[in-house]
């Protein structure tokens, strides 16, 4: 079998923490506008409202008025419920990731989800999408089953830059006046910019994570790197990288062996299975063992696709 299916514990376990993951990311995406505070602030007799934001940043919103003070109100009561829902969902989030682990629910390598976890968290991971034999975790994860481990040992994780979004993506990264690696090293410090290698950061333990792009079209720029900082990382141009950016987008949470949970950015299992047997039988300079797992990989998710355990995005 390539497969088996999660017990009935662990898939019940399962379904209960993906729903406690979920509502915590959308209080917590709410609770991130209401960031900061407000406050009246008076200079001689006149008073107006003042809103801060978490960088200290502040702008004036108006003098003191009926209007300005519904909104202070608003913002107050707000922000006050949306803290206590989320105090309380991150402890609920924390049982579920203590049940996640004592039912072995998932098995995503450890290094995966923090790093996802920090681009999550630094407002970047729509710009990344998880490609090649990782993704398989999130199919596995969507499926209900355990794909053999056989069909997954890698010890690198390839991330592909979405370059239609380069705009936004240099407006986000700027916004937080760092670079991608300082990013990476916020999951682990040991990461950094692999000597002969500049799309490639790799932590003390060997583990890395490589970053691809597209070839460039039209105004992406060329060389490009993410930041300009001289030790940041440069995406390398991948085969068919053109045809993954453009792949219709699977998301789905997945668990680590700790019980930690993240949002994996995925590619849509069709397209993997169409880019995994393209990589087996087309594409040049691939040595036969990895031509024979690229193979089998598709065959695994075609499999589940065709069985009915896996759609198109859950």
């Amino acid at each position: 079998m390539d497969f088996l299916p999660l017990s009935d514990n662990a898939a019940r376990q399962l379904i209960d923490s993906i729903t406690v993951f979920d509502e915590f990311r959308r209080v917590q995406a709410q609770a991130r506008r209401y960031g900061g505070g407000m406050y009246w602030k008076k200079q001689g007799d006149y008073e107006y409202l003042v809103r801060t934001q978490p960088d200290n940043k502040q702008s004036r919103i108006g003098p003191r008025s009926a209007e300005t003070e519904e909104t202070f109100n608003e913002f107050v009561s707000q922000k006050r419920d949306l803290e206590a829902r989320l105090k309380s969902l991150r402890e609920a989030l924390k049982d579920a990731e203590r049940l996640n682990k004592a039912l072995k629910v998932g098995r995503v390598p450890s290094p995966v989800l923090a790093v996802l976890q920090a681009i999550e968290d630094a407002g970047l991971g729509e710009h990344f999408a998880v490609v090649g034999t990782h993704a398989l975790y999130a199919y596995e994860t969507a499926a209900g089953v355990r794909i053999v481990q056989g069909a997954l040992a890698t010890q690198d994780v390839d991330l592909l830059r979405d370059a239609r979004k380069q705009v936004r993506f240099v407006t986000d990264l700027g916004k937080l006046e760092t670079s991608m690696l300082h990013v990476l090293q916020r999951a682990d410090p040991t990461f950094q910019r692999k000597e002969g290698q500049n799309e490639t950061a790799i932590n003390a333990k060997g583990f890395e994570v490589d970053f691809l792009r597209r070839q460039p079209e039209g105004d992406d720029p060329h060389p490009f790197r993410f930041s300009d900082d001289e030790d940041d990382l440069w995406p390398v141009q991948a085969v068919r990288a053109p045809v993954l950016t453009n792949a219709p987008r699977f998301d789905h949470v997945v668990v680590s062996s700790t019980g930690r949970m993240a949002l994996m950015r995925t590619i849509a299992p069709a397209s993997f299975v169409e880019f995994k047997r393209w990589m087996a039988k087309k594409a040049q300079h691939r040595a036969e063992a990895k031509r024979r797992r690229d193979l089998r990989q598709a065959e695994i998710v075609q499999k589940l696709l065709d069985e009915g355990l896996l759609v198109a995005q859950q």
